[in-house]
């Protein structure tokens, strides 16, 4: 798989959302308020699913509907314009209730890395 193969962009998005989703393991909403770094953390996660999200050609977007493509690009976009103003509900809410459907979605089309 080349760099620029949407595939790579659609794996990244599924790692990047288990990764979110397991760092939050035992975690509630408040820890975002308390734990600096885990905030920064899961923030950053969720961004860069949108970024991913953002370099998958259109095309293949409308080839693959049922992942909301536009909205993980506007969260993304949130995140990094408006980072003085994160609501950190949104990102919970982000990752406890719409992550996990993200995943299964990206799991059923999306191959495993090759071995290296």
């Amino acid at each position: 798989m080349s760099r620029h193969d949407p595939t790579v962009y659609m794996r990244h998005m599924l790692d990047f959302a288990r990764e979110a989703v397991e760092v939050s393991q035992g975690r509630t909403r408040s820890d975002l308020d308390t734990d600096r770094l885990y905030a920064l953390a899961v923030t950053k996660l969720v961004e860069m699913i949108g970024e991913a999200a953002g370099r998958v050609p259109r095309e293949t977007q409308v080839e693959i509907p049922n992942v909301p493509w536009a909205k993980a690009t506007a969260m993304r976009n949130r995140l990094i314009h408006d980072y003085d103003l994160v609501d950190y509900d949104i990102v919970w809410d982000t990752i406890a209730n719409h992550l996990p459907s993200l995943i299964a979605a990206l799991e059923a089309i999306v191959p495993p890395w090759p071995e290296q």
